[in-house]
């Protein structure tokens, strides 16, 4: 089982920045591979980005890059997000999630999530 609880959500004004950081319970972490991904109202949810258990793959989404950026620190069992150059399209609730197989962009491929924090970017 793998616990996850997202932070760093928040209200930012356009082209601004945001780290989004997410906290994950076990021993295991190091284990799964990473992912975030967002929904707006309305919206289906979408793949932002995902990385490796080890950290060195990434993937990001096209809409997203250039400027979203995914890490990892083992160590501390979290997984970041860093947003720069935000845009009012960026707006959505954003989730952080765990699976077992290697880089996938599918939600559900994806076994654990944590419950979400949302970012509004102001125009």
């Amino acid at each position: 089982q793998v616990q996850l609880v997202e932070s760093g959500g928040g209200l930012v004004q356009a082209g601004g920045s945001l780290r989004l950081s997410c906290a994950a319970s076990g021993r295991t972490f190091s284990r799964y591979t990473m992912g975030w991904f967002r929904q707006a109202p309305g919206k289906e949810r979408e793949f932002v980005a995902a990385i490796s258990w080890s950290g060195g793959s990434t993937r990001v989404a096209d809409s997203v890059k250039g400027r979203f950026t995914i890490s990892r620190d083992n160590a501390k069992n979290t997984v970041y997000l860093q947003m720069n150059t935000l845009k009012p399209e960026d707006t959505a609730v954003y989730y952080c999630a765990a699976t077992n197989r290697v880089i996938t962009t599918t939600p559900g491929n994806y076994n654990y999530w944590g419950q979400g924090t949302q970012v509004t970017v102001s125009s």
